[in-house]
């Protein structure tokens, strides 16, 4: 049976949603703007270059820095691979010596790094000496690389900790470095593309020590201005080339919303179990597929589940595949996946990236990803040939998946959401710059690559006794290198360690969320294992934890407080019923207790006090003021503003992702009918990162489009008193009291002007 055969016989009661046909398209090719040396010409594909290849090609000849976002096996390797193939080669075009140039190439992950060094010595490009240089590589494996290697693949954490602070040990390849390239450019937002951007602006000063100024080639999947996220990662600008000229093979894509189970809670049929039942009937049809779930624990169930509803003969090649298994695993996988031994794979985002995994008839995402462009990325994994291939998308009970079942003709029209990093942000760029001073003693010549901050960072470093100044430059003048005190997912080293009784170290938490995920009696999930928090100890900084059964998650209860610092930006509705703002704010949280639930039901099974100090988070935050004559001719009285606003907070936070490319657990709010600051009704939605990773500025930025979105979610959903596709919220510290999803309806309605003539 053909694959569009297939889903309308598994859509039994009205779960199609929609079945959206993509056309094939041809391929389109191009020559380059002046030839390449003919060793490096000669390595090309027999039917020439597309022509987004040739475009990003001669931009990164020219030294211009350029950003390739095509989709999806559309040769975006052989874009950098072949200019980094002519600087190496130490020979121009008309065949007489050039210099020889170096090339760096920087991988989220050890595993891509491993792939693409398969694929580019495969290429057997002369001068091209390749290897790997991350935490993988044994010493011998190093010091070959430093004596040998033109061209070296990392990752970014190496590079902050190895590569940099002993520069001097890779003078040679710096000093000739041509090339950067970072892969996978949408993986770098946030905190972790902030702390990137810092690392990228201490490579380009090293480099100029050394005499380089290298070109960077940026790769992605699909993402919203990436032109303008690559920019400020390098501090360079950024040429985007979008237009792919690969060819692809007609697609399906198919919205799929499992049927209410209960209309009147509005509670659906489980999204594990459509997904399930979709990859059974493909792999029983024949069909290879790819299925993509949003945690470690859902592809082991979905796994599971597919595998009992298909013979015992086919069970066997359903495989999951995620975060937390060894690497020779993971391996083995993709091996069998590349070499055509398995008929499915469950996986979680780890597979997302781009690992090479074959040709794949079909994909089905469990729960929408989050973004838009998370989910394309994700969609493109299958139709790698110019086959046909189907791609379904199985909506999750939350707000956003709802959102877009409601709203089907999104899916396709709506452009991929930006991500976005805050460099200013003083609690990634201060160590940055210790670091950098430990590198080289930093000076006034340093604002090239820091700008205004730089004054600013030195001073509160020196003030901290960590830096000193002499003779007009600011020298590292702690003890030991700064980068070992520091991670690339959050500020200096104030991680809480979480170790087993055998003080085995079993993961890591920022210290701003410890609290609120390890505290004591909280259940911990990590790599598929349940933990139970026994212990934790805030001056050694260590929660202790045992094995649980699994048989029951924790849910936090937390009263926040939110001070306004600073209003730096202020939007008015036209109604004049709310103003909409934007600025600093400094939230005071406390974690009260916490709920025990059932792991299977949801069920409470008892509600456990704490008694923990307060944490304390200065960050970026946009608020919604309302005008309470607004609420009261909403028809509204007092005591229902409570639960209308948190309600309307709730489901503002799920909708977010729209906008930004980030997730409900990158963010916090609080609402509240009297907020000390304002004076009036409030919702706050605040960046969850200390000094704020640049969400609440886009948050700010969508503003109407973004409450309007809010509405369309609570109006349109079927229950009758809220529910977690609407209203509720899954981490809120209140326990989801109160909330009032008719009062939120009715103010939204009054402040967008729904239903006035």
């Amino acid at each position: 049976m053909d694959l569009e055969g297939v889903v309308r016989t598994l859509a039994t009661d009205d779960q199609l949603v929609d079945l959206v046909r993509l056309p094939a398209r041809p391929a389109r090719f191009a020559t380059l703007a002046r030839p390449l040396p003919a060793a490096v010409a000669d390595r090309l594909p027999p039917g020439g270059l597309w022509t987004h290849q040739a475009t990003a090609i001669d931009l990164a000849r020219d030294q211009r820095s350029v950003v390739i976002v095509t989709g999806t096996a559309s040769g975006k390797s052989l874009c950098f691979q072949v200019p980094i193939g002519e600087a190496a080669g130490g020979v121009d075009a008309d065949g007489g010596p050039a210099p020889v140039g170096t090339a760096l190439l920087v991988y989220p992950t050890k595993a891509l790094a491993q792939d693409q060094l398969r694929a580019l010595s495969a290429l057997e490009l002369p001068g091209v000496v390749a290897a790997c240089y991350d935490g993988d590589s044994s010493p011998e494996e190093r010091a070959w690389a430093r004596r040998h290697a033109t061209v070296l693949l990392t990752n970014p954490d190496m590079l902050h900790a190895g590569l940099l602070p002993a520069h001097g040990r890779h003078a040679d390849l710096l000093g000739r470095l041509r090339y950067v390239v970072v892969d996978e450019l949408h993986t770098y937002r946030g905190v972790f593309g902030t702390h990137v951007a810092h690392l990228l602006r201490r490579l380009r000063r090293i480099c100029a020590h050394y005499g380089s100024a290298p070109t960077f080639v940026f790769s992605s999947a699909t993402l919203g201005q990436a032109e303008r996220l690559a920019s400020s990662l390098c501090g360079l600008p950024v040429t985007a080339v979008a237009d792919d000229g690969s060819p692809q093979g007609e697609r399906l894509l198919a919205l799929w919303n499992p049927p209410l189970a209960d209309p009147s809670r509005g509670a659906r049929r489980s999204a594990h179990g459509e997904t399930a039942s979709l990859i059974a009937g493909l792999v029983a049809n024949g069909h290879r597929t790819v299925a993509f779930c949003r945690s470690r624990r859902g592809t082991e169930v979905v796994a599971a589940a597919a595998q009992r509803l298909v013979p015992d003969a086919l069970a066997a090649a359903i495989r999951p595949y995620r975060g937390g298994y060894l690497p020779e695993e993971r391996r083995h996988i993709e091996g069998e996946l590349f070499g055509g031994d398995l008929a499915a794979v469950v996986a979680t985002s780890a597979l997302e990236l781009g690992i090479d995994v074959g040709s794949l008839d079909a994909c089905v995402l469990d729960g929408f990803p989050g973004t838009v462009a998370s989910m394309w990325q994700q969609i493109g994994r299958a139709g790698r040939s110019t086959r046909p291939s189907l791609a379904t998308l199985v909506a999750g009970s939350d707000q956003l998946d709802q959102w877009f079942m409601a709203h089907p003709d999104e899916v396709l029209s709506r452009p991929p959401e930006p991500a976005i990093i805050n460099p200013d942000n003083p609690e990634v760029l201060d160590p940055h710059l210790a670091c950098a001073a430990y590198e080289l003693p930093l000076s006034d010549a340093d604002t090239e690559w820091w700008g205004d901050g730089l004054d600013d960072g030195v001073r509160r470093l020196v003030q901290d006794d960590l830096l000193r100044v002499r003779d007009g430059r600011a020298w590292w003048a702690a003890r030991g290198a700064p980068a070992t005190r520091m991670g690339l997912r959050g500020g200096w080293a104030e991680e809480v360690a979480i170790v087993d009784h055998d003080l085995r170290l079993i993961g890591t938490v920022d210290g701003i969320r410890a609290l609120s995920t390890v505290h004591p009696g909280a259940v911990y999930l990590h790599q598929g294992q349940t933990w139970e928090v026994e212990r934790l100890d805030l001056t050694e900084r260590v929660a202790m934890v045992s094995p649980a059964s699994g048989d029951e998650y924790t849910q936090v209860r937390s009263h926040a407080d939110i001070r306004i610092l600073e209003d730096e930006a202020t939007t008015t509705l036209d109604g004049g019923g709310a103003t909409l703002h934007l600025g600093s704010v400094e939230v005071s949280e406390q974690v009260t207790g916490y709920q025990r639930r059932d792991a299977a039901t949801g069920a409470a099974r008892g509600t456990v006090p704490l008694d923990l100090p307060p944490t304390r988070l200065v960050t970026r935050a946009f608020w919604w003021i309302i005008d309470p004559m607004a609420l009261f001719a909403a028809g509204l009285e007092a005591e229902a503003w409570p639960g209308t606003l948190h309600a309307i907070e709730h489901a503002a936070i799920g909708l977010l992702p729209l906008f930004t490319i980030c997730d409900r657990w990158d963010v916090g709010g609080v609402s509240t009918p009297l907020q000390a600051d304002t004076g009036r009704p409030t919702i706050v939605i605040y960046d969850g990162y200390p000094g704020g990773a640049g969400i609440a500025e886009l948050g700010y930025a969508a503003g109407i489009s973004h409450l309007d979105a809010t509405r369309q979610a609570i109006a349109g959903c079927p229950c009758a008193q809220g529910c977690p596709s609407c209203v509720q919220s899954p981490k809120c510290g209140n326990l989801n009291e109160p909330l009032d999803k008719a009062g939120a309806v009715a103010l939204l309605d009054l402040l967008l002007g729904v239903g006035d003539s």
